[in-house]
């Protein structure tokens, strides 16, 4: 096993390696890259001010705001910024997250604990479409709540209100909509569901992540936005991430709140141990100042003139793209997005096979399985940086598709979904494991773990696995992946 080298290694020979070590990574950069990372279209001077501000506050800790006050203020003043951009009032509070799965854990974290105290819930549910982020589903797994889903409209891909009204029980705690929905870039009917969790004494929680922050300048430009932030009446709470379409680095999301009362449950105190007295404000407890403080000074510099320029650029590639879709026959457009998330699906090319051969043009687009209604598709995350290339993109995606019809389209073998839906994944061993891991490329005949260059492999198995085993199968995959280096 690799250990601590003996000697000491120079700073010009650890940069190289680092360089070698990230050769194969996805490009960050350009735009050529169409989910996980986000560009503004700036160039460097964007990049280089937001570094500069990262490492200025890089070794400052958040976890003590009385040794570094400088943080607090930095942190209250991006939250007065987000609540503002969502039309917040007077009351509302909120905290600087790491992420949109944190915003969303701390959201239900609350929302549990709030429940527990005001209606004595020992059994706590929340109801949310199948659109809701995986994120929901894990906070749920984490603090014991049970999770109730509901279909949506297969046309609109909303979530169907009248659903979500027949799955509330005495135990329901909160009721979860998304502004907009990663898979289809929808908005959910926000300002019924909200009505529907006010009537019913329940909290509501918008996932404003990825959609909450450029929707409103979506609304500004004069494009169709569903009402979905505070200024809806029943909204309780939002979750917004910064390090997506806010163009901040990675690590910088809010979690905000209508009511203090309710954000207090979020707080986590203990004076019950023999060292200093710990309180959190959200999950983790030491972490670097980076984040934030570079959140603060992108939101400064950039203003609302420089986002609405960006988020007028994005919505004209968006416009672009759907309209270069529809100039393809072989892929059609999902529901009518209404923020820059598109998800493409067809009936007569596997788009796991194009999703391939777009990586080989020096495209990545994100592979979705189907679920409950929503068949596999391509998804693509519009940026500030896509206009320029969205000539090139739908040229390419003629070129890979010409390259993937005659593969036929995606189409499950029955026997195949017939022996998946057969198997139990508590039943299995290590062997079987191994087995349809290496069925799906993702490991060789001697059982070594590999992270294949394509992806239709998997990406077909795991369409055709009943969700419990697609997910123990990733888990055993993850498992294997992530060892100790020899």
């Amino acid at each position: 096993m690799l250990g601590i080298p003996s000697l000491g290694r120079s700073e010009d020979e650890l940069f190289a390696e680092l360089d070698e070590i990230r050769s194969n990574d996805l490009d960050t950069k350009g735009g050529r890259t169409w989910a996980y990372v986000y560009d503004a279209g700036r160039g460097a001077e964007l990049f280089r001010l937001a570094e500069r501000a990262y490492l200025s506050f890089l070794h400052e800790n958040a976890l003590d705001p009385t040794v570094f006050p400088s943080l607090l203020k930095l942190e209250n003043d991006v939250v007065a910024m987000a609540a503002s951009h969502l039309r917040a009032g007077d009351g509302v509070v909120g905290n600087f997250t790491t992420g949109g799965t944190e915003s969303i854990m701390m959201a239900l974290k609350a929302g549990r604990d709030f429940a527990a105290e005001t209606r004595g819930i020992t059994s706590p549910q929340i109801v949310l479409p199948v659109t809701a982020h995986a994120a929901f589903h894990k906070a749920a797994h984490y603090f014991g709540i049970d999770v109730v889903t509901t279909p949506v409209d297969t046309m609109t891909w909303k979530a169907d209100v009248d659903a979500m009204a027949r799955a509330i029980t005495p135990d329901t705690i909160m009721l979860v909509g998304s502004a907009v929905s990663y898979a289809h870039g929808v908005v959910d009917p926000i300002p019924e569901i909200a009505a529907l969790a006010h009537d019913n004494n329940l909290l509501c929680h918008v996932d404003g992540c990825i959609g909450g922050f450029i929707l409103p300048y979506f609304r500004q430009l004069g494009a169709p936005v569903t009402d979905f932030d505070f200024a809806v009446p029943g909204v309780t709470s939002m979750s917004m991430d910064l390090h997506k379409y806010a163009y901040t680095p990675k690590g910088a999301s809010v979690v905000l709140y209508r009511d203090a009362a309710v954000r207090r449950h979020q707080l986590f105190a203990c004076a019950g141990w023999t060292g200093y007295t710990v309180i959190n404000t959200t999950f983790q407890s030491t972490k670097s100042g980076g984040a934030l403080a570079a959140a603060w000074t992108v939101m400064n510099h950039l203003g609302q003139d420089g986002y609405t320029d960006i988020a007028e650029r994005t919505l004209a590639a968006t416009r672009a793209i759907i309209s270069g879709i529809d100039d393809i026959d072989d892929l059609t457009v999902m529901g009518t997005p209404e923020a820059n998330l598109i998800a493409l699906s067809s009936d007569t090319v596997n788009v796991f096979e194009v999703v391939d051969e777009m990586r080989d043009l020096q495209w990545y687009v994100q592979p979705q399985l189907g679920f409950k209604g929503s068949r596999e598709n391509i998804h693509l995350s519009v940026s500030g940086a896509s206009l320029p290339l969205v000539p090139h993109l739908l040229e390419d995606f003629r070129s890979a598709i010409a390259i993937a019809k005659p593969k036929g389209p995606s189409v499950a073998d029955p026997a195949l979904v017939e022996l998946l839906e057969s198997i139990d994944p508590a039943t299995l061993d290590d062997d079987s494991f191994a087995q349809l891991l290496a069925a799906g490329g993702l490991g060789g005949d001697d059982g070594e773990i590999e992270v294949p260059d394509k992806t239709s492999g998997i990406s077909a198995i795991l369409n055709s696995c009943p969700a419990p085993l697609a997910e123990r199968l990733l888990v055993e995959f993850f498992n294997r992946l992530y060892v100790p280096t020899d």
